[in-house]
C-alpha cells in the first residue's frame, strides 16, 4: 500500500488542547502517513446562510480532505456532559455536502478530559452522531484520558503506560483497516 492518508480531526480549537497533544500522540503511534489535520473553524450552520450562499468552501475542503482520507482519528473532549459545539457544527455541516464524506472510512475515537470519566460521555455522543453519516468507527476499548492535565508531560507526551497501550492498539487497528480498504472490493 502507498503511503496512507491519515486526517485528524480534534474537536477542541484551543492549540495547546490535551486532544491535539493526544491525537500529536496517536499520529505516532499509527507510524508512516500523509497526516492532514482538519480545520473545523467554521461559519455555525445556518440553514438561511446554506439557502442563500450554499455551503462554504471550508466545508468543501473539509469533506474533500475527508473524503479522500485513507483513515481518521478524532479526538474531542466533552463539553458539560456532551460533543463539543465545534464538533457537532463541523458534522451538521459535512452532511449538507452531496455524496457520502464517511462512509466506510475506518474512524477512531477518542477524548482527553480535565473530568475523572474522560470525556466518555462525549465520546458516546460523538461515535452516535457518526452512525447516520456512515463511518466506520472501530470497535475496542474506548479511550479516555480523566485528569488529561496530569497525563502528559511538558512536552505534551502521554506518561500512563496504560493509556499508551490502548492508543498503540487502536492506531494499529485502524492502520490495518485502512490497508485491508485497499484490498476491499467498492461499494455503490
Amino acid at each position: 500500500m502507498p503511503t496512507p492518508k491519515l486526517v485528524t480531526i480534534s474537536g477542541s480549537l484551543r492549540a495547546g488542547s490535551f486532544n491535539r497533544m493526544l491525537l500529536r500522540e496517536a499520529v505516532h503511534a499509527f507510524g508512516p502517513a500523509e497526516v492532514v489535520e482538519a480545520d473545523l473553524n467554521l461559519p455555525l450552520y445556518d440553514g438561511d446562510l446554506e439557502s442563500s450562499r450554499g455551503v462554504p468552501e471550508a466545508v468543501h475542503v473539509l469533506a474533500d480532505l475527508l473524503r479522500n482520507a485513507d483513515a481518521i482519528v478524532i479526538s474531542s473532549p466533552e463539553y458539560n456532559k456532551g460533543i463539543t459545539g465545534v464538533m457537532k457544527n463541523a458534522l451538521d455541516w459535512i452532511s449538507r455536502v452531496k455524496g457520502p464524506v464517511f462512509k466506510n472510512k475506518p474512524t477512531v475515537t477518542m477524548s482527553a478530559n480535565a473530568g475523572r470519566t474522560g470525556g466518555e460521555t462525549g465520546q458516546f455522543m460523538l461515535m452516535s452522531c457518526l452512525v447516520p453519516l456512515q463511518a466506520r468507527v472501530l470497535p475496542g476499548p474506548m479511550l479516555c484520558i480523566a485528569g488529561a492535565e496530569n497525563e502528559f508531560d511538558e512536552a505534551g507526551k502521554l506518561i500512563n503506560d496504560r493509556y499508551h497501550k490502548v492508543l498503540t492498539g487502536k492506531m494499529e487497528a485502524l492502520r490495518a483497516a485502512a490497508e485491508e480498504k485497499e484490498d476491499a472490493p467498492v461499494q455503490p
